[in-house]
This record gives structure tokens, C-alpha cells and sequence, in this order.
């Protein structure tokens, strides 16, 4: 006898769901007395086998050579700098499992309420400086670095970013998780564990933007753990088959199965032992290697399905203008959400309550629509697997979602097809029909016989294929729905959401201001300024870095001369730090003397670099009409852009090679480049703003009004003491309103202009030589071919002088007056840098740890919790 294989049951669901036991999450077992029980062996051996915090220098030295001699199998002659790194990430992770092992287990035994923050992207930065700044270790660590031999600047420089994010997005999320351990709150974070990044930006000779795989794992990482106790088997395409027993459920079976294996990265807390947790997802296939087909000599269907499954978490945002890249970007984000609520499932069922309490002890924020199939994806899991009734499952899914929007712009309100969901996910489809059709007869209840409301309204676009719209669906299954800024929020609720807040009324949504951490914002990327606040507040770091407002007390030194010499000095030596970065890794000469204007963000029309750039040869061809003692009277500027474009933004990357071929004329111009010299820095990443965000004298925040839903590399700027040029956009307003309107410089029409000039440019259409001659002779400047590729340029010029939909022509003018105001500013050192530093001292409301506290008690309805 043997055992034999059941070929009828390959790929059917097996019910009821078993959840495996994994390595956390559980407590001791107890006695009668109610007192812990040891699970195993003696309990003397065991706790003087258990290990403390590394916290003074010889156990640190001791901790490293350890990991040197065993974790890396390394001799003291043949370690570099490298190994060092790797040896003392290490040895600060071993610190940080300690704490994060405590805090699990203090959450599990408080069982209180969650709070789960998924996001596609968490632009996490280098984590060695950050994770030694929290513990309040790094002073001890370099004193023990460098009794071994190395410097600990030499070994921060070894560390890649994370390739987890691109944009303000992902960086918001990794501020959230560092303000949620920091303010002690129990908050984990979902994301995916990609292979590659998004990609390693490069520069052609040409000046186009290339992309490149970006391999931030090729040296492993020490900061995540794998969990190969964790995993989830997620299903895609195949059949599913509605049960006629009344009760809603279906069977989902067939298709492909692909494995969700964790990996975990401990975000620790500033002043705190509270450890908390990013999950990170990688798929990898239930059965890797088909031995069949190999021995049949067919070498490629036999990795297939290994290939297919480890391309679902190879890249960030795949390139979706063909059909494959739209799937694989749809199963990243039910891969994730599937995963993840698996996870919160069995964790939530741990506890032994009743599924009906599951938004009791759970909530969960969809950080954009990316996550929006969570709401389906729970419907499934209680309908399907719970047998929870069809109204009381769907009760539980909207008291337990949150919604945040994270823009107006309508090509950035994400659908799906209806037939490719049908045919990659065909059990979310029908439940989604099921939920519309609920949904729309109950505003047809309210609003009867409105048909264009029912219209506007529905779940399905009702367009040729037939689209899902994932904010609407994120909208109702959601219990609050939250802008970034008070003007965003108001414009969620008055334009694309405004028959939503009819139905459900105004209560349902809320404004939550982004915040930044000023741990990472400050007190890393600027220690010189750290130092210098603290001493003059003369208050511990650790107290103003977790309440940020105490920077108000810098107010009462603006008068003081020797303060602001203190002040303008640390600025100087942000500015030659940058200086000597870009002479290393670029090979770039850099006057310290002059402005330091900075634009950096992802690649975007409505960001309008274009709108930069175009000022910037602007500002070129007045300096070439001057005579060299005119020029004299300028302050000299440079003007720095970094961001990436998406692959498949064309637009966006001509913006980009029209800034490199500007740089290159105007920095080689023996009449001008002692006045103003142009540099976009490859490859924007955490790291690199963290050096540019300090030595800023002006940032450039100048999105077309109303579309911006806030920006958070505004607060970092401000928060550096660099001024603000920008719209009267996003958080840029409420920035204004906290340091003053004579801080800041604003430029360019108000939000509610913008519809009747776009209106204007389509019906009533004025040239540009009669709107904006200067822009006209700029634009035509370029046409003449002034910097290289003559009419390359011209889909992007077209943009401007046909339709104009971010209103170029209509703000230019402006922008160049503020530019003007800008440079007569700057004029006055002293002035300015008492605008200097009245701004850092007002950037208190832009904290994140204010902004987690509004999630948490206004939204998520969580408790602090703190680790003893």
C-alpha cells in the first residue's frame, strides 16, 4: 500500500480554513493559579541565557566583532568598510528584536485595539543613522566603531535606501510608522518587498532618463527578518461559483496559487522601548520548479511558474500602458491585500473573539486607493470562509476601513477594467456587483428617480470596457474618508466626492494635515541645527523632537545677532556639505556663496518643473542681455532639481532632458556662470534629499493651484529654515498661515479660478506672445534649438502654447515677479535670516506625530501603550 495523490482536490479550497500557529502572537499558557507557565526546560537556564540591550561601548565592540566572526565569517584584517556596516547594522538589530519582542508581547497581553497602515509604498530611507538616533545610541556607537578601527560616517555611506517607494506618498507612510512607535501607539504596517525598486535613475548623454533595475539587495539587508513561519497562499484567475443555499457565499477555486512569504523590519520609537512592525510581502510560487517539464527537456516551462509568481514583487508600479504590466499591477495589489488580511484575520482570531467584534479590536487605513481591494477582499473572507450573513459582513468591513485621498486630479482616480478583473479575480467582481447594486437602490431610496446621480454615483464607469472605480469603492466601504490638508479636503468634498457627502452627509469626512518626522527631518539630516536648537532652548533633544511646538521658543531669539551668526553659519556648512557631494559623486563644482534654490519631486506636469526650468532660462537670457556690471548687482543662484519620471511618461521625461541640456549650456557660459548654474542630481532617493533639504536657501512648491493635495517636502524644507516659493496650494497655505505671510513668497491664480481659465484655453484660446511675451520668447528660444535637439522639444512646448492645462501661460508672469522678490529678499542677510528662522520655529503643527495622534483618536480610535 501507499499513499495516493487526489488529482480532483488539486486547487479547490479546503474548508473550514486552518490557520497555522506562528512565532507570534501568543502568550504563555498559565497554571490554576492563573500564573505564567515556562513552556519548556529550566527556567533558570533559559533567562540567564536571555540577552539585554547593548548599551555601553564594550558590550557594542563585543557585539560587533561577534557578528563580524559569525554572522559574517570575517577576520579583523579582511573586514572593510562594508562588512563593517553589515557587523554593526546587526548588532543595532539585535537591539532593536529585543525591544520589538517586548512590545508584541505587551500588545498581545493588553489585547487592545490596532491599528494597520497599508500602503504600496513606505519610502523608508537609510535606517542605521535613524534606528541609532531613536535607541539614543549613537554616540556610543561611534565611540565603539571607531575603537575598532572605522568612522561611522564611512559606514552610514555603505547603507542603499530601501527601493520600497518613489514619492511623497511612500514617505508619508514611513513617517506615520516612525511617529506611530514614537507617540507608543500599536500600529503595523503592510507593504511589498520589491525585488527592484522602482528603478536606479541614469542620465544618457542626450540628457534622457534611462531606467535600470535598482539592486538594493544585492548586499542582503540586515534590517529585515524573514518569516518563513509566515505565509499565505493567494489566488488568482480560476472559477467561482455562487452556492444557492440564500446565503451570498461562493466557491473559489482553480487558477493560479502564488505563496506571500513575510518579511519583518522594526521601526523603533524615539525615547521608548515600543518596537513596532513593517510586514513587508514576497511572492513566490506554491510549487517553484516543474521537474516534469525539465525532464522532458522544456528548461522554460519548467521555471514558469517560479517566474510568473517572483515578478508580482519585482518592481514597484510596473509600466502599464500594455495589458501585461496592467495585470501584473493589479495582482501586486490583491497580492498585498489578500495577504496582509490574512494576516490581521489570524491574528484577530488569536485573541478568541467573535468575528463580530472584529472592528473592535481592528482597524485598518487604505493610504490611497492602491489598497482598495481590502474592501472585497474582507467580504470574501467573511462571507466566504466565515459564514457571516451578506449585512452583517458588510457592517463589519465599513466600521472597520479608513479612507485617504491623496488627490482630485481625475487620471489619477484609479480604475480597473471590469474584464480583467472578471478574468483575474472573478469572485471580487461578482462582489463587487453585489455591493453596487445594494449600494445604488439605497441612493435611489434617497434620491429617487435621479438617474445622473445613480450614474455618478455607481461603483462601474459606464464606459466601453466597463471600469471599477476604486475610490468610490474605497469611499463606501469605508467608515471616515480624510484629505492631506485643509484645502484638499475641501475639495474632496466639493468636486470629485461631493454626491458621497450629499448621501452619507459631511460627517463621514475629515482633513488630517500630513506631517513629517522631525527625527529624520531634523535631527538626522541636520545634526548641525539640532545641536544648536537644543542648546539654545536648553531643553533635552528627545523632549522637542516628540513635541515639536518648543521650537517656538526660537522666537524669542530672532533679535540676537550672535544667534543668528550661529544660525547662518549652520546653513553655510549644510551648503558646503552639499558642495562636497556633488564634487565626489559627480564630478560638479559648486559656488557655496550663492542662492541655493531647490526643486525636488517626482516628474509631474502639475508639479511644474516645466514651469522651473522655463524661469530658469528666463532668468538666463535677462543675465545675457545685462551688461557685466549689471550682473554684478544679482545674488549668484544655483538651482538644484532631483525626481524621477514614470518609464511611460513622456512629457515628464522631456521635462527632464530640457533641465540637463539648460544645465549644460548655461554652467558653460562665460557670461552668465558666475550668476546662475543649473543641476539635476540622478537618482533622487531619502538619502539625497537628506543632504539637499538643509543647505536650501528657497524651495519651489509651485503646483497648479487645487492640485496639489499637500506635499510634505514643503514642511521638510520649511522645518531646515529654507524660505517657501510656492502657489497657494496644498499645505503650502497652511504653512502661510502658521509662519506668516511675509515668510513666504506666493505667485500664480487661486484654486477657484482654475476652471473657467482652463474654459478660457479651450473655447477662447489666446496666444501666448499676447498672454505672456516673455514666456513667448523663452519657448521659442528653445524651438530655435538654444539648447541642442531642436524640435524635440515640441510635444512638451505644445503642452503649453495648446491648452495649457496647468495654466503655464497664466502664471508665468507672476512666478517671475516672485523670483524678483525672491532675489531683492535675499538682498537683506539679515532680514532673511530672521525669516529664516521664524519659519523653522512655526513648523510645529507639521509634525507627524500630531498627525498619527488625529488618526489614532479621531479615526482609528487606538490607546497609547507604552513598553516597560
Amino acid at each position: 500500500m501507499t499513499s495516493v495523490l487526489d488529482t480532483t482536490a488539486i486547487g479547490k479550497v479546503h474548508r473550514p480554513r486552518r490557520h497555522v500557529r506562528t512565532l507570534t502572537g501568543y502568550l504563555p499558557e498559565k497554571d490554576s493559579e492563573g500564573k505564567e507557565r515556562w513552556p519548556r526546560g529550566e527556567e533558570k537556564v533559559w533567562k540567564d541565557g536571555l540577552r539585554s540591550l547593548d548599551s555601553g561601548v564594550p558590550s557594542i565592540t563585543k557585539s560587533i566583532v561577534n557578528h563580524v566572526q559569525t554572522s559574517l565569517a570575517r577576520q579583523p584584517h579582511e573586514i572593510d568598510n562594508l562588512g563593517a556596516y553589515q557587523a554593526a547594522a546587526l548588532s543595532v538589530r539585535d537591539n532593536l528584536i529585543i525591544n520589538w519582542n517586548e512590545t508584541q508581547l505587551h500588545y498581545t497581553r493588553t489585547a487592545g485595539k490596532r491599528a494597520y497602515y497599508l500602503s504600496l509604498e513606505f519610502l523608508m530611507g537609510r535606517a542605521l543613522d535613524n534606528a541609532l538616533l531613536n535607541l539614543g545610541l549613537k554616540q556610543e556607537y561611534t565611540e565603539g566603531v571607531e575603537k575598532l578601527g572605522f568612522n561611522m560616517e564611512d559606514l552610514l555611506a555603505q547603507e542603499r535606501d530601501a527601493g520600497l517607494g518613489n514619492g511623497g506618498l511612500g514617505r508619508l507612510a514611513a513617517c506615520y510608522l516612525d511617529s506611530s512607535a514614537s507617540q507608543e501607539l500599536p500600529v503595523w504596517g503592510y507593504g511589498l518587498r520589491y525585488r527592484y525598486g522602482i528603478f536606479q535613475q541614469l542620465i544618457s548623454p542626450d540628457g534622457q532618463q534611462l531606467e535600470a533595475p535598482d539592486p538594493w539587495l544585492e548586499n542582503s539587508n540586515p534590517w529585515e527578518l524573514p518569516r518563513i513561519d509566515v505565509s499565505y497562499e493567494v489566488r488568482f484567475h480560476g472559477f467561482a461559483e455562487r452556492l444557492n443555499d440564500g446565503s451570498g457565499r461562493a466557491i473559489w477555486e482553480g487558477g493560479q496559487e502564488v505563496l506571500a512569504v513575510a518579511y519583518d523590519v522594526p521601526i523603533p520609537g524615539c525615547n521608548t522601548r515600543n518596537t513596532n512592525n513593517l510586514r513587508l510581502w514576497e511572492s513566490k510560487p506554491k510549487r517553484g520548479f516543474d521537474l516534469n517539464s525539465f525532464n522532458a527537456g522544456d528548461y522554460e516551462r519548467a521555471v514558469e511558474s517560479s517566474n510568473s509568481a517572483a515578478a508580482i514583487t519585482s518592481v514597484l508600479y510596473p509600466n502599464d500602458h500594455t495589458t501585461f504590466g496592467k495585470e501584473l499591477r493589479l495582482k501586486q495589489q490583491y497580492f498585498w491585500t489578500a495577504a496582509s488580511l490574512a494576516d490581521i484575520m489570524r491574528r484577530f482570531k488569536n485573541m478568541g473573539k467573535p468575528i463580530t467584534e472584529f472592528p473592535q479590536y481592528v482597524s485598518i487605513q487604505l493610504n490611497d486607493t492602491h489598497p482598495t481591494l481590502a474592501v472585497p477582499e474582507l467580504m470574501r473572507l467573511l462571507v466566504d470562509e466565515e459564514d457571516v450573513p451578506w449585512n452583517a459582513a458588510w457592517n463589519i468591513v465599513t466600521e472597520t476601513f479608513f479612507f485617504t485621498n491623496h488627490t482630485v486630479l481625475p487620471e489619477a482616480l484609479e480604475t480597473w477594467p471590469v474584464p480583467l478583473m472578471q478574468h483575474l479575480l472573478p469572485r471580487h467582481m461578482q462582489i463587487i456587483f453585489d455591493i453596487n447594486l445594494l449600494f445604488l437602490q439605497s441612493v435611489e431610496r434617497k434620491f429617487p428617480g435621479d438617474r445622473e446621480r445613480l450614474a455618478r454615483m455607481s461603483l462601474i464607469e459606464e464606459s466601453i470596457p466597463q471600469n471599477v472605480r476604486m475610490a468610490h469603492l474605497a469611499c463606501i466601504g469605508s467608515r471616515k474618508v480624510n484629505g492631506v490638508a485643509e484645502l484638499h479636503s475641501e475639495l474632496v468634498q466639493t468636486t470629485i466626492l461631493k454626491d458621497f457627502v450629499d448621501f452619507y452627509g459631511v460627517s463621514k469626512f475629515g482633513n488630517v494635515t500630513n506631517g513629517i518626522t522631525p527625527r529624520r527631518w531634523l535631527d538626522q539630516c541636520n545634526p548641525g541645527l539640532s545641536r544648536l536648537i537644543t542648546m539654545t532652548l536648553d531643553i533635552e533633544k528627545s523632549v522637542w523632537l516628540k513635541d515639536l511646538t518648543k521650537l517656538e521658543g526660537l522666537l524669542d531669539y530672532v533679535e540676537d545677532e550672535d544667534f543668528r551668526e550661529e544660525w547662518a553659519a549652520v546653513k553655510q556648512a549644510n551648503k558646503e556639505r552639499l558642495a562636497h557631494h556633488m564634487q565626489v559623486t559627480l564630478g560638479l563644482n559648486v559656488n557655496t556663496a550663492a542662492m541655493f534654490d531647490v526643486q525636488i519631486k517626482r516628474l509631474h506636469e502639475y508639479k511644474r518643473q516645466t514651469l522651473n526650468i522655463l524661469g530658469v532660462i528666463h532668468r538666463y537670457l535677462t543675465l545675457k542681455s545685462m551688461t557685466p556690471e549689471e550682473r554684478k548687482t544679482l545674488a549668484p543662484r544655483n538651482v538644484f532639481f532631483a525626481g524621477k519620471a514614470a518609464p511611460g511618461y513622456y512629457i515628464a521625461k522631456l521635462t527632464i532632458r530640457l533641465i540637463v541640456n539648460v544645465a549644460r549650456v548655461v554652467n558653460s557660459d562665460p557670461d552668465t556662470k558666475d550668476y546662475l548654474n543649473v543641476f539635476f542630481l540622478p537618482d533622487y532617493s531619502v538619502t539625497l534629499a537628506e543632504v539637499l533639504i538643509p543647505a536650501s536657501d528657497i524651495s519651489q512648491h509651485i503646483s497648479t493651484a487645487g492640485t496639489e493635495a499637500s506635499g510634505t517636502s514643503n514642511m521638510k524644507f520649511c522645518l531646515n529654515g529654507g524660505l517657501l516659493l510656492g502657489t497657494v496650494d496644498g499645505a503650502n497655505i497652511e504653512i502661510a498661515e502658521e509662519v506668516g505671510p511675509s515668510n513666504v513668497f506666493f505667485f500664480g491664480h487661486l484654486t477657484p479660478a482654475v476652471e473657467d481659465l482652463r474654459y478660457q484655453h479651450v473655447y477662447h484660446p489666446v496666444p501666448v506672445e499676447q498672454k505672456s511675451p516673455a514666456l513667448a520668447q523663452v519657448l521659442n528660444e528653445i524651438s530655435s534649438g538654444l539648447f541642442g535637439d531642436r524640435g524635440v522639444y515640441e510635444p512638451l512646448l505644445n503642452t503649453i502654447r495648446q491648452g495649457d492645462y496647468y495654466l503655464i501661460t497664466e502664471d508665468f508672469d507672476s512666478y517671475i515677479e516672485a523670483l524678483r522678490m525672491v532675489d531683492e529678499a535675499y538682498s537683506d542677510r539679515t532680514e532673511w535670516i530672521k525669516k529664516s528662522i521664524r519659519t523653522t520655529a512655526k513648523m510645529g503643527k507639521f509634525s507627524s506625530d500630531r498627525a498619527i495622534q488625529d488618526y489614532a483618536q479621531e479615526y482609528w480610535n487606538i490607546e497609547s501603550t507604552k513598553v516597560k
